[in-house]
């Protein structure tokens, strides 16, 4: 099981190590206050006060003996670009960045981030397309254009198999799970044949215009 260290506890990052230590992994909790390590000394295997910003302190920590660091000092731009870069010239293999503006994310990618992410943007996004459409309940960023979204069927698809919607085909959009509350199942990558009930949610991925057109079905 891979073992991550998150580096800054702001909102978005005591709430990543909290449901990252839920879920099992050993995390590892660095941060210059602590006050804020004292909220999460009791779920987390580490929590550590230390300056992320001196590279020695870094490598006394034993960083590099984690599989993935998460860097979430979005809103330090400074503290974050120097953070990331100390990470990547100490070897460590996965850096995950929070990036506070677009310019931000391009620095960190260009000094060595794995990943660089926008927690705001992509909640705001995630949250604008389930206020566009009420059959919409939630979608993921995949690249410009690109989204993997969660939607109810429109009714003119109940009752009909996925091989007679040709939905790939019709609108460009390729289901790729289905979850199905009567009874509580989840089809993974589903065939051809099953049958779209109103208690079915679709899972697909696609073109955010292509499934503008799916979405005006009624």
């Amino acid at each position: 099981m891979r073992k991550f260290a998150v580096i800054g506890l702001s909102t978005f990052g005591f709430y990543l190590t909290k449901y990252l230590s839920e879920t099992g992994f050993e995390v590892m909790a660095v941060d210059s206050d602590e006050g804020k390590i004292d909220h999460v000394k009791n779920f987390v295997t580490k929590a550590i006060v230390a300056d992320a910003r001196n590279k020695d302190a870094l490598e006394g920590i034993g960083i590099t003996d984690f599989d993935v660091v998460i860097v979430s000092l979005g809103d330090q731009i400074d503290a974050s670009i120097l953070v990331t870069l100390y990470l990547k010239e100490l070897g460590v293999k996965e850096i995950i960045a929070k990036a506070s503006t677009e310019d931000h994310g391009k620095i960190l990618d260009r000094i060595g981030a794995t990943t660089v992410v926008f927690p705001e943007k992509d909640v705001a996004y995630r949250f604008a397309r389930s206020l566009g459409n009420v059959n919409v309940l939630d979608a993921i960023p995949v690249s410009k254009g690109v989204s993997i979204l969660e939607f109810g069927p429109p009714s003119s698809f109940l009752g009909k198999s996925l091989k007679e919607l040709d939905i790939p085909n019709r609108f460009g959009i390729q289901i790729i799970v289905i979850k199905e509350l009567v009874p509580e199942n989840l089809v993974i990558v589903p065939r051809a044949d099953h049958i779209i009930k109103d208690s079915d949610i679709l899972v697909g991925i696609g073109k955010d215009e292509d499934f503008e057109k799916l979405l005006k079905m009624k």
